[in-house]
């Protein structure tokens, strides 16, 4: 059973990386594609955690964290740049 819901999940992560990447291609405005950029990088934490729990390697839970927190990085910076005014010297 689990191999079985494994592979659905599998399917559905690729389909939802296939219809992100899509909206990052075709994205009518930059913070679209920011937003889409941003959901690519938690459906690859996604499958970095479902292939860490396949494979039962719990070290990889570790590369799925530095992927989460270095695009919440990646989402500051380009929030700081979408904000009116942008880029402010402190």
């Amino acid at each position: 059973m689990i191999p079985f819901v494994i592979n659905i999940v599998y399917f559905m992560l690729s389909l939802a990386l296939l219809l992100s990447f899509i909206r990052l291609t075709r994205g009518p405005s930059f913070p679209d594609r920011v937003v889409a950029l941003e959901l690519i990088a938690a459906i690859v934490v996604g499958f970095v955690g479902v292939h860490a729990i396949d494979t039962g390697v719990p070290s990889l839970l570790d590369v799925a964290i530095v992927i989460a927190l270095t695009a919440f990085l990646a989402a500051v910076g380009f929030a700081r740049f979408l904000v009116p005014g942008g880029h402010k010297n402190d």
